[in-house]
């Protein structure tokens, strides 16, 4: 758990998630990074009694990368606000098959949540009942087979990267969900909560922080050299 910690303070903690962990508890009844996280502070700091921690905002299980999770309840309440203000600037990255696409676009789809099967569906116009997701991204490195977009998130809805992504006709690799060809060996897929940049809720300073590329995959590795 210490090496997953990236930032740290009295108000907030910011980890560098794995591929499969949960951000916080589900009906599978798996151990989730805030139970864990909450186990490692007790242990360490010594503490008697219960830890508060709560969690800011979410990425899906099999992605990697950034999530904030809150120390006391005032940064709590402030840190979820700022994300719904969208004042919590978030990158990701996101590793997709070579395809001939713009160097960089502006992508506006309407997204509707489906419960049964935990998909999003994708439509061009105005949808009743689907929620407007916007994203930017950008081409910033060509490898072999592959390539690699930095995405600026305008909204933050479920699913949103993935589904729109595949809209576009570039599905992320390993996101079978979403149209990849194949699955990858560890199940993640290739998309990686990359940077976070935020005025800090309590001490007002500029946070930014940039989060490694798992080391365990040899694409992901190249992505970054």
């Amino acid at each position: 758990m210490k090496e997953q910690i990236v930032y740290e303070d009295n108000h907030l903690l910011v980890v560098n998630k794995k591929v499969g962990q949960l951000v916080q508890g589900d009906k599978t009844g798996d151990e989730s990074l805030l139970e864990s996280i909450k186990n490692f502070i007790k242990k360490r700091d010594d503490k008697p009694g219960n830890v508060f921690l709560g969690l800011v905002h979410r990425i899906d299980r099999p992605t990697s990368g950034l999530v904030i999770y809150a120390k006391t309840s005032k940064a709590l309440s402030r840190l979820t606000q700022m994300v719904k203000n969208r004042e919590v600037k978030k990158t990701y990255w996101a590793v997709v098959g070579k395809e001939i696409i713009p160097q960089s676009q502006r992508l506006v789809h309407y997204l509707k949540k489906n419960e049964k099967n935990n998909k999003a569906s994708v439509f061009t116009k105005v949808t009743e009942g689907a929620k407007e997701a916007i994203l930017t991204y950008y081409i910033i490195k060509i490898l072999d087979n592959y390539m690699l977009l930095e995405i600026d998130l305008e909204t933050g809805r479920h699913h949103q990267i993935r589904a729109q992504l595949s809209k576009t006709g570039i599905p992320i690799k390993g996101d079978l969900k979403y149209g990849a060809p194949r699955s990858n060996p560890d199940g993640g897929i290739n998309l990686h909560a990359r940077k976070l940049e935020f005025i800090h809720p309590v001490t007002k300073e500029e946070i930014e922080i940039i989060a490694p590329v798992p080391q365990n995959d040899a694409i992901w590795r190249a992505c970054e050299e």
